[in-house]
């Protein structure tokens, strides 16, 4: 049930940070706007983890394999670089409503990418999802 919590709050969250996203990139060139978002999400990370113990994770930090530090870096990559810096190039010039119904939909890329890459299972109700997900998009076009 956890989960599912966790889901909703972080939806909510993505939900209304496109909103200050917007308003902060009025007169601000996008890559400077993903530099101060990085910058401020990594002072807080850095926070947290006093709270946790620095030695703790650094201790964390050591024990994680080459592999998955260059799954990670990938998906740093391609979500926090390059993804965010189109989410903020799109909100910027574009409806902030139009650009994050298409960035919500990044779920059809997983969906097929896991079927594909893990061999995870689409279900019936997977497919009608994505369907449905797909004619939302178009509704809002």
């Amino acid at each position: 049930m956890i989960v599912f919590w966790l889901s909703i709050f972080g939806m909510i969250c993505w939900g209304i940070a496109p909103i200050f996203a917007k308003l902060g990139l009025k007169d601000l060139d996008p890559s400077v706007g993903l530099i101060i978002r990085t910058l401020t999400a990594s002072c807080f990370i850095i926070g947290f983890m006093g709270f946790k113990g620095f030695n703790v994770i650094i201790n964390q930090c050591k024990a994680i394999s080459f592999k998955t530090w260059i799954f990670i870096t990938i998906e740093a990559l391609l979500a926090t670089l390059i993804g965010d810096l189109a989410y903020y190039a799109a909100i910027k010039k574009g409806s902030v409503s139009i650009v994050a119904t298409i960035m919500a939909s990044s779920p059809l890329v997983t969906m097929l990418l896991s079927t594909i890459v893990l061999g995870e299972d689409i279900s019936i109700s997977k497919v009608i999802g994505a369907v449905l997900i797909i004619i939302g998009i178009r509704i809002v076009m």
